[in-house]
């Protein structure tokens, strides 16, 4: 951690940047100053003699700045650097005055400028201990002219000792005061700016952290300005319906999300929760669900309404199968109150025509009568059965079995069936495939699919079986009659819904319960051979691939 000494002596050292930028406006100072200062001496009548003197310090201040420019890409200690610039200007200075006149030198201010620069690059005490070093330096040349040791300069006593004195004291006062106060501003300046920095640097981080928050979270979140048009979206809305922030920016909310009626709803007002669509361009549906919140910039100005939002498909069906486990549990208890009231009077009507048929007068008409009141009793005891069979399945008897022999076993059953008399079936699966499960209902399940198969396809066409190793084991069923519409794909594990003409409805709805009692799922998909395809997901054991 940063202690507050570490960010004073921070603070304290001067950068590159402030160095050039010194370097560069003394250049032009002295320039301006000594160049003026030439031109003038060269028009006039007196002190020709100092043209070449001030010619030569302008083109040795011209060799140290640009030495000093060079080295300063190079060096390290900025801080000593600077001490040394500041010297530099003190004893250049000091030989001005020394060709300027001395206690006459028009040219002593220049060591206010000295110190002022000293405040803003090095600290206070410096600041202090350069005016002192300029008033030595000041006094020292006026005491020297004072006694008549600069004669070899043409500098000798020409003023009253009162003058002396008091450009001594003068000078020695204001260096000394802005040296103070120079480097009192300069410290509340470093300060602010310190503090504006500390602000600059919490901003950035702020706004670093909210980008990296955007695009972790899971929900996704765009902004749509006051005009209707989407002007930000995160990563996860990207994941979640597939575009990215160049496809989405600056359209219209309408137009890429028509779905979502966000751009007829008052955005003043928040929404706390609503549900809507999206259809990803491969044409998958998604069920969002949605909320809507205005958003404001710093000064309270209204920027649009912010919306997060979040794929709702799989707790959807999530839903649907708990609903759906709900109602066969139902079914169950409604079977298991009625079964033998239904299957005992059932039972006395189909015994009582039948002894009825035995008898020796009996007409040729009523026999036929008879014989189809005992055909029906005996089609609506195989239904009983059969939605009894749904409703309350057989405890499962699990075992590792090999998938293989069960389906080489359906299809020897199919072969001996007249409506697989016109059916290829292929077998898409290898010798040897391990599934933990229940051999005889998982048989009654793929025979189910197979009818249901055959039943779709009249008759004609290509029927496949096959299984999936990853990334679940699974068991498909293919075929390549017409499919089945979107607008039924949700209800054909439904009990007794059919769009068979005399279909029970109860085919699909026993696949589904056996499925459910293994832990797995039934996936139903379009067909690479152009119908449907039923793929039996067993959650439960593992498979294995050893052919």
């Amino acid at each position: 951690m940063t202690t507050i000494e570490d960010l004073k002596k921070q603070r304290l050292q001067p950068d590159n940047r402030s160095l050039t930028w010194y370097l560069i406006c003394r250049t032009a100072v002295i320039t301006f100053l000594l160049g003026g200062a030439a031109i003038f001496y060269l028009k006039g009548s007196v002190n020709r003699s100092l043209i070449p003197p001030l010619f030569l310090l302008i083109g040795v201040s011209y060799a140290e700045a640009l030495i000093s420019a060079l080295l300063l890409k190079k060096i390290e200690n900025t801080n000593f650097f600077t001490q040394l610039q500041i010297v530099w200007d003190l004893l250049f200075v000091s030989a001005l005055i020394l060709l300027t006149g001395g206690v006459e030198s028009v040219f002593s201010f220049a060591y206010l400028l000295i110190i002022i620069s000293a405040s803003f690059l090095l600290s206070r005490r410096l600041t202090v201990l350069a005016a002192a070093c300029a008033v030595i330096l000041f006094g020292g040349i006026l005491d020297l002219q004072f006694f008549n040791y600069l004669h070899f300069l043409n500098l000798f006593r020409s003023s009253s000792d009162g003058t002396f004195f008091s450009a001594l004291f003068v000078h020695a006062v204001a260096f000394f005061i802005t040296a103070v106060l120079s480097g009192t501003l300069a410290d509340k300046w470093r300060r602010s700016e310190e503090q504006l920095q500390r602000k600059t640097i919490d901003y950035d981080e702020l706004d670093k952290m909210n980008k990296t928050i955007l695009s972790h979270i899971t929900s996704g979140l765009m902004l749509i300005n006051p005009d209707g048009r989407i002007r930000s979206f995160n990563r996860a809305a990207t994941v979640i319906t597939g575009l990215s922030l160049q496809d989405v920016y600056d359209q219209e909310v309408g137009q890429m999300f028509p779905g979502l009626p966000i751009g007829s709803m008052d955005v003043s007002i928040p929404l706390r929760r609503s549900e809507g669509y999206f259809i990803r361009s491969s044409g998958e549906r998604l069920i969002l669900g949605y909320a809507t919140t205005p958003a404001k910039g710093n000064q309270g100005e209204p920027l649009g309404v912010l919306v997060t939002f979040q794929d709702l498909t799989d707790f959807k069906k999530i839903e649907e199968e708990l609903k759906r486990t709900d109602r066969l549990a139902a079914v169950g208890r409604l079977a298991a109150g009625m079964a033998h009231e239904i299957r005992n009077p059932l039972a006395s009507i189909s015994g009582s025509v039948q002894l009825l048929m035995e008898a020796e007068h009996a007409q040729e008409e009523d026999l036929k009568l008879m014989k189809i009141v005992v055909k029906e009793a005996d089609r609506l005891n195989g239904l009983l059965t059969d939605f009894l069979g749904f409703a309350r399945p057989q405890k499962l008897q699990k075992q590792p079995v090999n998938v293989a022999a069960v389906l080489n076993q359906l299809t020897e059953m199919l072969a001996t069936d007249l409506r697989f008399k016109e059916i290829d079936i292929v077998q898409n699966y290898p010798d040897e495939c391990t599934i933990v499960l229940d051999q005889g209902q998982v048989l009654q399940a793929l025979w189910d699919l197979a009818v249901n198969s055959v039943e779709a396809m009249q008759g004609h066409g290509q029927l496949v079986f096959g299984t999936i190793t990853n990334p679940l084991p699974a068991i498909f069923v293919e075929d390549s009659g017409p499919g089945i519409a979107d607008e039924i794909k949700e209800r054909i594990f439904e009990p007794f819904f059919s769009t068979k003409e005399k279909g029970t409805g109860l085919g699909l709805a026993s696949v589904y319960s056996v499925l459910d009692a293994h832990g797995g799922s039934v996936i139903v998909d379009k067909g690479t051979i152009g119908g449907a395809r039923f793929t039996l997901q067993f959650a439960v054991g593992t498979i294995e691939d050893v052919s």
